[in-house]
């Protein structure tokens, strides 16, 4: 008579000591995700249809429903930010489960917090739609190659990492965890802009093609400044405890005061500063303050 185990797929007892080695406590500790009980992680697919309705509601006619007539706007516009508040507040309460230490189910100041935060950052969307215009404004004017703002809002991947952007800084400035960190990535995925959201970046900013371009979390971005494509405004070094473990949260990156432009492939980094007015030239290496109207770069004087 056959065993029991001689019936099965010879490839079942292969497939079950996997899963009890995936499933031993020394392979799940490094991975397993403490959030509390309960509690669901923060869905990708929601905040990619939140940012969809963001957008409609910034641009409208531009994403979403394009056909808008003003005499129904405040209707749907109404209708798009009661959905956007709930499904906000909803992500926002799952972020603050994810980076919960404690093993508990969801409580309500946390609950009460979230919805806060989603009513602040609607609070909000005024004055991130006036950042944007600006930044659109600044597209146009500093492409000779754009046709209009609206074209810069509609094609330009500048725009779109921006849009991402002004969103996650917002939520970051209101304490809100992992969501603005998902927002930015999303951007950086679709553009390749890789913008941390605690990067405080002022009025009418641009990314001329943009691709390849790396601003730091702690990088401070005055107004009217542009960026082209693999600029990195990053950390020159990471300070570490006495347990050498990294010290996080303390100013590394660039500042860069009003009117800076940052030519092609230059590398700023460390807590510098570029003064107002200067110009850095492509494929620089700069790790020292650059003066007031300052022209840096590479070319060698002519004979």
């Amino acid at each position: 008579m056959k065993k029991f185990d001689d019936t099965l797929p010879a490839e079942l007892p292969r497939l079950d000591k996997a899963v009890k080695r995936l499933c031993h406590p020394d392979s799940l500790s490094a991975v397993w995700h403490n959030s509390a009980e309960g509690a669901a992680m923060p869905s990708i697919e929601d905040i990619r249809e939140i940012m969809s309705s963001l957008a409609a509601a910034i641009f409208p006619g531009y994403f979403g429903q394009t056909q808008v007539r003003l005499d129904s706007l405040r209707y749907h516009l109404a209708a798009n930010l009661d959905s956007i508040y709930h499904k906000m507040s909803e992500q926002i309460l799952r972020g603050f489960c994810f980076t919960c230490e404690k093993q508990h189910a969801v409580c309500p100041p946390r609950d009460s917090q979230s919805k806060n935060a989603a009513l602040a950052f609607i609070d909000a969307l005024p004055e991130i739609r006036r950042l944007l215009a600006g930044d659109a404004k600044a597209a146009y004017e500093g492409d000779p190659a754009a046709q209009s703002p609206g074209e810069a809002i509609f094609c330009y991947p500048s725009l779109r990492a921006m849009l991402h952007h002004r969103i996650a800084h917002e939520l970051y400035k209101l304490g809100v965890p992992v969501i603005p960190r998902m927002i930015s990535e999303m951007a950086h995925a679709h553009t390749g802009i890789d913008i941390h959201p605690g990067a405080d970046i002022g009025e009418e900013f641009f990314m001329d093609h943009g691709t390849g371009v790396v601003i730091g979390e702690t990088s401070i971005i005055g107004r009217n400044c542009r960026l082209y494509q693999g600029v990195t405004l990053g950390a020159l070094s990471f300070l570490k405890s006495s347990d050498g473990s990294l010290i996080k949260g303390i100013p590394r990156h660039p500042i860069l005061e009003d009117n800076v432009t940052v030519y092609a492939g230059a590398t700023l980094l460390g807590r510098i500063t570029i003064g107002r007015g200067a110009v850095v030239g492509g494929n620089m290496w700069i790790t020292s303050d650059v003066p007031l109207n300052a022209r840096i770069s590479q070319e060698q004087p002519r004979a």
